[in-house]
């Protein structure tokens, strides 16, 4: 799907805001599509990488079917490269050790499969779907019609006519929102910020429900003037967009840096929150205060959280039970 033959035999792929041109017989920059005598071929449809079942907060979706479970799948590839990569392993698999790995398992598998382990949607996450876009596409419509939702954990650098073709199947996403700098997303990356806002415009004004997440990297993208940025920028998408904080990690080819102190989370957190955003959440520091979720009218505990699990749940028919606020996302 989404591409142009060229002359030559050569092709330019639509996927992706890398809009690749590919010459015959090799590969986009994802490592996954590859054009034989001037046709696109994905090297990845129904081959799994992984696949599980986890809590949706895990996507982390905070406000989309709170305490649900989603079943998860993945192909190896991505057309990042990520310095920090925490799934580098799978990620990266195509470029750096040549080898495309994974089981056959078809669409209507996916689906039975979430079915039969009681999920009510299915995430195309832990590398990123837009790679492995016509498998999702076609998984997502059956499971639409099996009445179950379809979430994106994405890096947002999908093009507008891959999100025209999956809008009317999509119905969650959490993007990442890596850094409000460019040189950031080039040095660290290999891609572009513009795109990627572009990206989170265009999936809110479809109506997909939206979560975006910042891995906070320290002395890398963690000052106050560019946390405001961003804070800001999902002010204008809407105050009730969730904006996760998450802890880095030292990983993959970024293991000279120290993981984020606690106190840096929490900083964030209070940026977001001083902008005007509803929902800020501290990610990957389980039994923090701001894993819950919080009336932002008068600040009664919602949902509890430790971690991905769920406890106290106190939203009645999308209600604040003390205030009557309404309260923003998706409820079962």
């Amino acid at each position: 799907m989404l591409y142009e033959r060229l002359e030559n035999q050569e092709v330019q792929c639509y996927l992706c805001s890398h809009r690749c041109v590919i010459k015959n017989q090799k590969r986009g920059i994802c490592g996954v599509r590859e054009n034989q005598d001037g046709h696109l071929q994905s090297l990845v449809y129904a081959r799994v990488i992984a696949k599980h079942v986890d809590p949706v907060e895990k996507k982390p979706l905070f406000h989309f079917q709170p305490g649900s479970h989603t079943y998860s799948i993945a192909t190896v590839g991505c057309n990042f490269r990520c310095l920090f990569c925490q799934n580098a392993d799978i990620s990266q698999m195509p470029r750096e050790i040549k080898r495309i790995m994974g089981e056959e398992f078809p669409p209507e598998q996916v689906v039975l499969a979430a079915r039969q382990n009681r999920c009510q949607s299915i995430s195309y996450t832990y590398t990123e779907p837009t790679i492995f876009f016509e498998y999702a596409y076609e998984t997502a419509k059956l499971a639409h019609a099996a009445g179950m939702k379809n979430i994106f954990v994405s890096n947002g650098y999908m093009t507008p006519e891959a999100l025209d073709e999956i809008e009317p199947y999509l119905d969650a996403a959490n993007v990442d929102l890596k850094s409000f700098s460019n040189d950031f997303y080039k040095e660290q990356c290999g891609a572009k910020l513009a795109p990627v806002l572009k990206s989170l415009q265009k999936l809110k004004a479809m109506g997909v429900w939206l979560e975006i997440t910042t891995l906070l990297i320290p002395t890398l993208n963690d000052g106050d003037r560019e946390l405001s940025e961003i804070a800001e920028f999902i002010m204008e998408l809407g105050p009730e967009t969730p904006w996760h904080v998450s802890r880095f990690h030292p990983t993959y080819k970024l293991r000279s840096i120290s993981s984020t102190p606690v106190t840096a989370l929490k900083r964030a957190r209070e940026i977001g929150l001083r902008a005007g955003l509803r929902y800020v959440y501290t990610g990957n520091v389980p039994g923090d205060q701001g894993e819950k979720t919080l009336c932002h009218q008068c600040g009664r505990v919602l949902i509890d959280r430790f971690g991905f699990a769920t406890g106290q749940y106190a939203i009645r028919k999308g209600l604040c039970p003390d205030c009557k606020t309404p309260v923003a996302g998706v409820e079962m």
